[in-house]
């Protein structure tokens, strides 16, 4: 048994500054050296072991061993989810399917601001809801390269955009899980993080425009803009509050393309918006749809049918009694050698010395990315291809992603490598020790552990307890502070490395991981202050104090 170490050089600004090394390594050698993702990603990954091994004293086996299992779950769940959702694309590009729903969208407003609404804002959180963990940004990615985006607008703009959802992403499996580590209520969290973020749906579609085309062009399109933010709001709160936290994403976002689309249909801009630049291309409005095309509604059903059996299939993968049902019959569960039971989480982090498993569960069958494939499969007999060109395409696919993968599973096991060391729980504690000042720097707390992590469900094990601790220590209300880790760590969804590295292969952009994270890091950055400023008002200041229960 190891026992975490957080300050192992009875230091704690070397402590800190050491444990920030890693984190450090990989984005300085993505954002600033432009060196390629997966290389980038094995740079950190080795940095961590050394830091986990000769600075937090873990032994080598453990290290090498949290590494690994790291490794495993980037490949499962989360690459295996990328591989389908870009099979589907491949599926349905090949056979002119995709080309047909790109343009009924454009049928809808020919308008590239609006398209951009409804796909990644509206669009990309139902996917978020219903799956999660990188689906949204892959499919929304490739949706506008396919409308003409250029790579660097696509990634980008697909990250910004999925972040409003991303706390009740999955069927509210970061609150659930938030709940589970914390042993607060979970609908007291849902309900507490459902008066923090719609305020936040209702800013990031206009934040979302304002980053394609500029402030002006973002206040032609001021009144379809609040509506799909408004539509995306009220049912946010209203769900999360009064129902709980299993369908506040998808409830939210069929709501925001419904009104999205029916507001559509009566107004329009004056001046349509053709370019996907982010500079003005384009005329007076012609028609009250303000584009069209010569698709029978034959056709265009046929495009949109692998899409929407996509859309039920993974509703119906994430209802928690039907995974429960196929997790029954088919799940394994591996104890990870030389890690499971083997390491010590110890007070300030954990309330108590507290043993951390180590139990890889390979639910093959529950798991998002089989309910994709499944999708996959169904769809391409639909189009009419046959089992050898189906095999093809997923060779090409495969080999369209190989460097994607290996890059994932590296930042997964950068990520986990540095969880079971304590690296990142140094970090926390160096926030945790702000005083009057922990509400935004708490709320920070959140965005770097889904920065690290690249997930708000493992953001909130990670430092749920932590928040908990620290806000009783304080004399501030846990549920706030617990709240606040998954609402701040919204906003660091769109730099994570993981997040980045699905953007730049839905839009066939790999090697400009760079350039996408430096589009996206101020917006991060800034949206996750605005955050951290809400809580603060809502921990000392009338009558935000209202909202806190």
């Amino acid at each position: 048994m190891w026992q975490q170490v957080y300050d192992p050089f009875n230091n704690v600004w070397l402590s800190t500054f050491a444990a920030a090394i890693p984190v450090v390594v990989m984005l300085a050698a993505l954002a600033f050296f432009h060196i390629k993702a997966h290389i980038a990603a094995v740079m950190g990954l080795v940095s961590a072991l050394v830091v986990a091994i000769w600075g937090f004293t873990m032994p080598s086996n453990i290290a090498v061993a949290s590494a690994l299992y790291g490794a495993a779950y980037g490949l499962f769940p989360i690459g295996w989810i990328i591989l389908n959702v870009i099979f589907l694309y491949q599926l349905t590009e090949r056979k002119g399917q995709f080309k047909i729903l790109r343009e009924s969208i454009a049928g809808i407003s020919g308008d590239r601001r609006l398209q951009l609404l409804l796909i990644a804002f509206s669009f990309g959180a139902f996917f978020e809801g219903a799956g999660g963990f990188g689906t949204p940004v892959a499919v929304t990615g490739a949706m506008l390269i396919g409308l003409g985006f250029a790579p660097l607008a696509a990634s980008g703009l697909s990250l910004i955009a999925n972040t409003a959802p991303v706390a009740y992403g999955a069927l509210g499996t970061p609150i659930i899980a938030l709940a589970g580590v914390t042993g607060l209520d979970m609908l007291e969290l849902s309900g507490m993080v459902g008066r923090q973020l719609p305020l936040f749906s209702l800013i990031v579609p206009f934040w979302l425009i304002w980053a394609f085309c500029g402030f002006r062009g973002m206040l032609a399109i001021w009144p379809a803009v609040l509506v799909a933010g408004a539509a995306f709001a009220i049912p946010q709160y209203l769900i999360s509050n009064f129902h709980g936290p299993w369908l506040v994403d998808v409830g939210a976002a069929v709501a925001s393309m419904v009104c999205l689309t029916l507001f559509l249909k009566v107004w329009q801009p004056k001046e349509i918006w053709t370019s996907a630049s982010g500079t003005f291309e384009g005329g007076d409005a012609t028609a009250s749809t303000g584009g069209g095309h010569d698709y029978t509604r034959k056709e265009v059903m046929d495009a949109w049918t692998p899409w929407l059996i996509l859309s039920v299939i993974v509703l119906l993968w994430g209802i928690p009694e039907w995974k429960k049902f196929l997790d029954s019959i088919s799940i394994v569960k591996i104890e990870w050698a030389n890690l499971h039971m083997l390491v010590q989480k110890m007070p300030p982090v954990a309330p108590a010395p507290k043993i951390e498993e180590a139990i890889f569960k390979l639910n093959w069958l529950s798991a998002t990315g089989t309910g994709i494939f499944i999708a996959c499969i169904a769809s391409a007999l639909m189009m009419g291809y046959k089992i050898r060109e189906m095999l093809a395409v997923y060779w090409d696919t495969l080999k369209l992603l190989k460097y994607s993968l290996i890059t994932i599973a590296a930042m997964l096991a950068l990520g986990y490598s540095t969880r079971y060391s304590g690296v990142d729980s140094t970090l926390g504690l160096a926030f945790a020790n702000t005083g009057m000042f922990y509400p935004f720097f708490g709320t920070l707390l959140g965005w770097l552990g889904v920065a690290l992590t690249g997930s708000d469900t493992a953001s909130n094990v990670l430092f749920g307890g932590l928040q908990k601790t620290s806000a009783e220590q304080l004399g501030l209300s846990p549920v706030l502070m617990a709240a606040a880790n998954s609402s701040g760590g919204v906003m660091g969804k769109m730099v994570d490395a993981q997040s980045i590295v699905v953007a730049s292969t839905a839009t066939k952009w790999y090697g400009h991981e760079g350039e996408i994270l430096r589009y996206v890091f101020f917006h991060s950055i800034a949206l996750a202050a605005l955050v951290g400023i809400l809580v603060t008002l809502q921990a000392y200041v009338h009558p935000f104090t209202l909202l806190v229960k």
